[in-house]
């Protein structure tokens, strides 16, 4: 959304409205609401919030997300109330608007284990994945230390990942599993690994998984909400074989990464 059209305030009057970006942790939201939709018609709208523009940090959007971060969803159903952070916004949706519990679990001990792959990518693999992104793509100063250190904390939680799912098409539920919240909330970090210097293929579990959940039909769109993405997986690997440039610049960061690992004896193992 253009500074033209800059949000500055609330837009709707009933149901679902979603305050969101095109990060890993808006995808959460708008993956889940896309999900909603397709299996039980529950409509949403929603406002592309530039964080790159601060609009996150005005009065309006703080009042209901006090952290100032995006993604926040304001339930106009219940009163205009407001949830903050993504792992928050699955638990909310599915306990309001998944009857049928087709993405999240009745069973106590599914549950459990969905909340705790849930908290283990809220707690870990998004605050590593986010310094990694920093450091490797986005500091202004190249810093070998804290770049192989994040870049290497996200890969072992990759292999922790890559092991849980080597016998299952899921994260949680009998069987081969369930696709459910705890894979919408893990998924929308890893579908953003080569932008953090992590190779997926070097986890084929895991990348199978991905390509399974990243087929899904409401995945597509809600990767594509507020606008497509450019720094999710299949966009990284289509500019790396389409555009020189891109593929020379990759090329640079990987081997200042490689030589980060080097000076400071990287090893990787997992967990």
């Amino acid at each position: 959304m253009s500074s033209s059209n800059r949000p500055s305030g609330l837009i709707a009057n009933s149901g679902i409205e979603l305050l969101t970006w095109g990060t890993p942790n808006g995808h959460k939201a708008s993956i889940i609401l896309e999900e909603l939709k397709e299996a039980y018609g529950k409509d949403y709208v929603f406002q592309g919030i530039n964080i790159s523009e601060n609009i996150q940090k005005e009065p309006w959007f703080t009042k209901l997300g006090p952290n100032g971060r995006i993604p926040v969803v304001v339930d106009h159903d219940q009163g205009g109330f407001p949830v903050q952070e993504g792992a928050a916004i699955l638990a909310y949706l599915t306990r309001h608007y998944d009857p049928e519990h087709k993405f999240s679990f009745t069973d106590p001990l599914d549950l459990s284990r969905a909340e705790q792959w849930i908290a283990w990518q809220h707690g870990g693999l998004g605050p590593m994945q986010g310094q990694a992104n920093h450091f490797y793509r986005l500091a202004k100063e190249r810093i070998p230390y804290p770049t192989q250190r994040y870049v290497g904390e996200t890969e072992r939680l990759y292999g922790t990942l890559d092991s849980h799912l080597k016998d299952r098409d899921y994260i949680v539920g009998e069987g081969r599993g369930k696709y459910s919240i705890a894979d919408i909330a893990n998924f929308s970090w890893v579908n953003v690994a080569y932008f953090a210097g992590v190779k997926l293929s070097d986890f084929p579990n895991l990348e199978e998984w991905w390509a399974r959940v990243n087929e899904r039909p409401a995945v597509k769109k809600g990767t594509s909400v507020p606008s497509e993405s450019q720094i999710v997986n299949a966009a990284y690997l289509r500019r790396l074989k389409d555009e020189p440039e891109f593929k020379q610049q990759e090329e640079e960061l990987a081997e200042l990464l490689k030589k980060a690992k080097e000076q400071y004896n990287y090893k990787y193992s997992s967990p």
